[in-house]
């Protein structure tokens, strides 16, 4: 019978195999796992080969959920992503032909260097759960989570995620490069994404619908709801920023600090919680340059309660 405790374990074995497969990336699992609890979607940005598409084989291997691969381009469609009626005559009506989106972990790979029409085509799906053909809303499964990797925008062949795209992404994260003795593991080792195939589940979509039922029952305390609203004002008043935070992100941070919270096995938030995922859930929320930095600084400034 599934337990909270046995949710716990599998979380536990689900980071490490993860931090074997990912190597020298311990917040970056944690924070990726975080996501996924709080029922959001992860954006990757980053060069390149540091691991971002390995991370996503991970996710879906760990987490035992079905999973589809969409390589995003300049030519893709949106009905090549969210699927298209096709005309039946022998029961002579439209039928519905699902794409690549019915599944329950979407890897969008490289979804800058599609158009924005086409990126555009996720939108309903990240902030519903839905996508609507003809006018007929079809329900995508659940658990849904999308991982999304963008290379940088100075590369050529790509198009920039717009703000309220960018706002459907509870977490952005970026990889980096590994350390030295990380980098050594890594070409001493295997093939990563094979390791990642190879990885046997050790959560599935009903354990991960349960423990993100758990993260919502989470308590968040009054004195911590006030922290999160002092966040929010401080980053409107804050110099030099077109805008601040909005309550959207808010919920976001609230949502992924819940997620952080039942990571670390309690049933209430601290303020710890809430600064260990600001960055990631907010910096990307902002339009200006070294937003991270920005997070961080707004961070010193706002008194913990």
């Amino acid at each position: 019978m599934d337990t909270p405790t046995s949710h716990h374990t599998g979380l536990a074995l689900a980071q490490a195999a993860l931090e074997t497969i990912l190597v020298g990336k311990t917040e970056c699992v944690r924070l990726a796992l975080c996501c996924a609890l709080a029922g959001g979607h992860l954006l990757l940005e980053d060069v390149p080969g540091v691991g971002k598409t390995t991370l996503a084989y991970g996710l879906h291997a760990v987490l035992g959920l079905t999973f589809t691969r969409l390589q995003f381009t300049a030519d893709l469609l949106p009905a090549d992503v969210i699927g298209v009626s096709i005309f039946d005559p022998e029961a002579r009506g439209f039928s519905f032909h699902k794409g690549p989106v019915f599944t329950e972990l979407l890897l969008a790979d490289e979804i800058n260097r599609a158009t924005p029409k086409t990126q555009s085509a996720l939108l309903e799906a990240l902030a519903e759960g839905q996508v609507t053909v003809d006018g007929v809303p079809h329900r995508l499964p659940q658990p849904f989570f999308v991982v999304a990797t963008q290379n940088p925008h100075q590369q050529i062949g790509t198009f920039a995620l717009p703000e309220s795209q960018m706002d459907r992404f509870l977490m952005r994260l970026t990889l980096g490069y590994p350390d030295r003795a990380a980098e050594r593991q890594i070409l001493a080792g295997g093939d990563r994404q094979a390791m990642a195939r190879q990885q046997p589940a050790l959560l599935t979509g009903t354990d991960l619908l349960a423990l993100r039922a758990r993260v919502r029952a989470v308590r968040c305390s009054e004195a911590l709801l006030d922290y999160i609203q002092d966040l929010l004002a401080a980053s409107r008043a804050w110099p030099d920023w077109g805008s601040g935070f909005s309550p959207r992100a808010g919920l976001a941070l609230r949502d992924a600090a819940r997620a952080y919270a039942v990571l670390e096995g309690r049933d209430y938030v601290l303020p710890e919680d809430a600064q260990a995922v600001a960055v990631a859930v907010l910096a990307h929320r902002l339009p200006t340059a070294d937003a991270e930095r920005e997070v961080r600084r707004l961070l010193e400034a706002v008194p913990v309660p």
